[in-house]
């Protein structure tokens, strides 16, 4: 089974996260939300509470097959502040694991060079902190390892795109179908 860590911080953008958690459960991923702090419940960027299921210290990193990152500005600040997680970021990306990031998000993968190289999109505005890109204007935008996308608005996209990385087109199709999204 393919396993998905969600990395939640305060001020994360809501749809940006509870997406791709939604439709990566319906998928048949494991998806482990993650509190970045030391408290398991974690404030929206619109004041929607959501209790994580884990906190950073307590998840097995090596089984997770995908980071994902949610977006939302403050989210995003909270998120780059977090050395644990950058330390991890630098693991995974040495290990060959996937990672993905939404909206303002992007501009972690990009500040750490990840995306060097690759094609990505952002939240407008955060173009230049992906050192390196090729910047795509699209909604969702996958490249090897690493999944993009511009926003909430491309929330469902970019759920489609982590499913097909690990699961393979005809799966997110099927998903994308069953949300009534096609």
């Amino acid at each position: 089974m393919s396993k998905i860590a969600v990395f939640l911080a305060d001020g994360f953008e809501e749809i940006e996260a509870l997406t791709p958690i939604d439709m990566c459960r319906r998928a048949g991923i494991e998806v482990t939300t993650v509190s970045i702090k030391d408290d398991l419940n974690v404030m929206g960027s619109h004041k929607i509470p959501v209790r994580a299921d884990a906190l950073f210290e307590d998840v097995n990193y090596d089984e997770m097959d995908m980071l994902l990152l949610p977006g939302g500005g403050l989210g995003t600040e909270n998120l780059e502040k977090c050395d644990k997680l950058t330390t991890l970021l630098k693991k995974a990306d040495a290990d060959g694991k996937y990672l993905s990031a939404i909206c303002a998000a992007p501009r972690v993968l990009g500040k750490l060079g990840f995306l060097n190289g690759k094609k990505a999109t952002c939240y407008p505005g955060n173009e230049e902190h992906l050192k390196g890109a090729s910047y795509v204007p699209d909604k969702a935008v996958s490249d090897g390892r690493f999944i993009t996308a511009r926003g909430m608005g491309a929330s469902v996209e970019f759920a489609s795109l982590v499913i097909t990385q690990l699961l393979g087109k005809e799966k997110a199709d099927e998903i994308e179908k069953q949300i009534q999204f096609k």
